[in-house]
């Protein structure tokens, strides 16, 4: 949910909905919208929810689960209430993951892709996160292509120019008889998994 688009200005993210209780003394487990937990629920942090402010007392993992202590929950009555409340949290829009090389997903949307020439040929309408690796889905005007998002053939990313450059590959963003007509071509497989981008997950 963006309150502003671009690079300035903030941005408001989910980063999780408030789950069961634990405890007798308002302490709740968190379902995660962030792949940076310990960073947006650091002790202090004031979150929003649809009651109004969450301010983080303390959190803790258990059992592979989130768990955190909010000021303003006193009691197992009051964390009850509050089950399924949204969290969210207001970024600058500027702000990167932690990770360097690493974007998040509402950085990369609206980018302008160009291709290895400068040229333009679509925007980025969407990230998305398979198992085995991140794909950009490129809008062309014309349909919608899937470009893995890897350093070989996403070299450049630039957020403060608003755009992504593809690499010099073969029916990236259009099938290969389309580029050379008539001509064969030996397959583009895709790079090592070992060479993959992975930007983090919006949010987020």
């Amino acid at each position: 949910m963006n309150e502003e688009d671009g690079l300035t200005g903030f941005t408001e993210v989910v980063v999780g909905v408030i789950g069961r209780p634990h405890g007798i003394k308002g302490e709740v487990s968190i379902d995660l919208r962030t792949d940076e937990p310990d960073r947006r629920f650091a002790t202090g942090t004031v979150l929003r929810s649809e009651s109004g402010p969450c301010t983080v007392a303390s959190l803790r993992w258990h059992k592979g689960r989130l768990l955190v202590k909010f000021d303003q929950l006193a009691d197992r009555t009051a964390a009850e209430a509050a089950r399924g409340m949204t969290l969210t949290l207001e970024l600058s829009a500027e702000e990167l993951p932690t990770e360097p090389g690493e974007f998040y997903d509402r950085q990369l949307v609206g980018l302008t892709v160009l291709d290895a020439a400068g040229l333009r040929r679509g925007t980025v309408a969407a990230v998305l996160h398979l198992p085995t690796q991140d794909l950009l889905e490129v809008d062309t005007g014309d349909d919608r292509r899937m470009v893995p998002f890897v350093a070989a053939l996403v070299p450049i990313v630039d957020l403060a120019a608003g755009r992504v450059q593809l690499a010099d590959v073969t029916g990236l963003l259009s099938d290969p008889d389309e580029d050379n007509p008539g001509e064969e071509h030996p397959d583009q497989s895709a790079p090592d998994q070992n060479d993959q981008r992975e930007p983090t997950r919006p949010q987020r």
